[in-house]
């Protein structure tokens, strides 16, 4: 063998040596755990059933992929779509899927598999997103093209946003051979993780799927446990049982800052908590009277709930649309006044209050919803709490099988036409009943294509809002988020305006 050649092998053999460990290192390693507020229940696995609130996405990230989703530094970032275009008319949208990309089972991502996810949609804001669509065509299987009936300049929002699980992607052949029960016991995605073992109500568990076209993710298995006690969740991350701990709010909050390992993380996201006073459409009822509307509201005090709760981080809007929105428009606001309460009651016949029924809440909102009833009772309005697990608060709500109050929070992604539409017009998913002037100015903004015009019907609409007192807005949360030492890359906030660890494949641990 030559000198020349006798380099050349020596070469390659350097290279070797270096790339082996490089490849080792880059390989998935070690198990993350997150402690959750809530219970898990197998549909948050399903796209098709996201429900109006964000946390489904918090498993979503994980199991599955979308044609485009929020991700760092974008708020719709092209993913199972490499690009999209709309056409001049604005009546035409055209993704084309990124090549190679495959789920779990091995199934390649198509077209087909796109229009069947869009198709078989039924979560929140479903029929106002299909009652746009008067076709979709899948021409071959990198191509899927929407035909809106009339243009709608909401269609992305809709769409490509969390504001919907529209776009997010499930094998067609798979669902169809399992069905749509066996699909949410061992659902299949095309996500940065796949199903290991699932316990309702107690635990999942996910592992790196070496597939993802996006990047290899840092940690090979990721572990969620449902906590719904506040406490228990700051237990876990004191004794290393969790690595993130989601919800700890006022006391817990500020404990975990005194705690040598552990770092407090506060979350902005667009959670508006608000009161919906759900029988103000019954005649017969004392929340029919927009005077007993508002002294509810003037009685309770929000920043004192702020500071107790949140620590002072969640912001006061009035409103339930979140302040980062398009076409958002700033109340005034209502002052924290007892004394008008009880003017306001008395005005109305209630000199000595009354008995107000049911206060309904997701048991995660258990703490600030047990303070606004506490302010109630103060000024005479008595109400009970009846906290609900997430799924079944959720079912109750959206099957408007709840009374009196409801205590509601939302942050799912869009603007402001998407929360109104699901919350304050006829037809939405969680609207109790609406107001024939909102529905009215509602539906000139949906056609309307000039920004600055629909901006002007939005406004008034929220204006409406405010004036008749339909809702008693608390504020837009910040997330308490406590992590531990463990922790090199947390994945909170690195998608702006969305409050849980994401993209997965980005979170890390020390050493790793």
């Amino acid at each position: 063998m030559g000198k020349t050649s006798s380099r050349c092998v020596m070469i390659a053999v350097l290279a070797l040596a270096v790339l082996a460990p490089a490849r080792a290192l880059a390989a998935p390693e070690g198990q993350m755990t997150w402690a959750l507020h809530f219970s898990l229940a197998p549909t948050l696995f399903e796209p098709a059933e996201t429900p109006g609130v964000v946390s489904p996405f918090m498993i979503l990230y994980a199991l599955h992929d979308a044609l485009v989703k929020p991700m760092p530094g974008k708020a719709m970032a092209p993913s199972l779509a490499e690009s999209w275009n709309v056409s001049p008319d604005g009546l035409v949208y055209e993704f084309v899927l990124r090549k190679g990309v495959k789920f779990h089972n091995g199934d390649p991502v198509t077209a087909e598999d796109a229009k069947f996810s869009f198709e078989r949609y039924r979560g929140v804001s479903a029929k106002a997103l299909k009652d746009k669509v008067a076709a979709v065509e899948t021409p071959d299987p990198s191509h899927l093209r929407f035909r809106l009936k009339q243009p709608w300049p909401d269609f992305m929002t809709f769409y490509a946003t969390p504001a919907t699980g529209a776009a997010w992607v499930v094998p067609k052949k798979y669902v169809e051979k399992v069905g749509e029960d066996g699909f949410k016991k061992a659902p299949v995605g095309a996500g940065p993780y796949r199903l290991v073992s699932f316990t309702p109500g107690v635990e999942l568990v996910v592992e790196a799927f070496d597939g993802y076209w996006r990047k290899t993710p840092n940690v090979k298995r990721l572990v969620f446990k449902s906590a719904t006690d506040p406490t228990t969740r700051l237990v876990m991350l004191k004794k290393g049982d969790a690595d993130v701990a989601y919800g700890l709010s006022g006391e817990l909050g500020e404990e975990v800052r005194r705690t040598p390992g552990l770092t407090l993380r506060p979350t902005p996201f667009t959670s508006t908590h608000w009161v919906l006073f759900a029988d103000q459409w019954d005649t017969n009822s004392p929340w029919h009277d927009r005077r007993v509307r508002l002294a509810a509201t003037h009685a309770v005090d929000r920043q004192a709930i702020n500071q107790a709760e949140a620590l002072g981080f969640s912001k006061i809007t009035g409103s339930i649309v979140p302040i980062s929105f398009d076409f958002y428009w700033q109340p005034p606001v209502i002052p924290y006044d007892p004394a008008k309460a009880r003017q306001l009651l008395a005005e109305a016949g209630h000199p000595r209050g009354f008995e107000a029924g049911d206060l309904w809440c997701d048991v995660s909102t258990t703490a600030t919803a047990e303070a606004v009833v506490n302010y109630l009772t103060a000024v005479g309005i008595k109400v009970k709490l009846r906290p609900l697990e997430r799924a079944a608060m959720l079912g109750s709500f959206r099957d408007k099988k709840l009374k009196n109050l409801v205590f509601t929070i939302s942050g799912i992604h869009g603007n402001a036409a998407t929360r109104i539409e699901a919350f304050a017009a006829t037809g939405g998913a969680y609207a109790y009943g609406a107001y024939p002037d909102i529905d009215g100015l509602f539906r000139d903004q949906a056609g309307e294509q000039d920004p600055k015009k629909r901006e002007a019907l939005l406004h008034k609409v929220q204006q409406l809002i405010h004036e008749k007192v339909m809702f008693l807005p608390i504020w837009q949360l910040s997330v308490l988020t406590g992590y531990g030492s463990r922790v090199a890359e947390s994945g909170l906030g690195l998608i702006a305006d969305y409050p849980w660890s994401a993209p997965y494949e980005d979170v890390k641990l020390k050493g790793k």
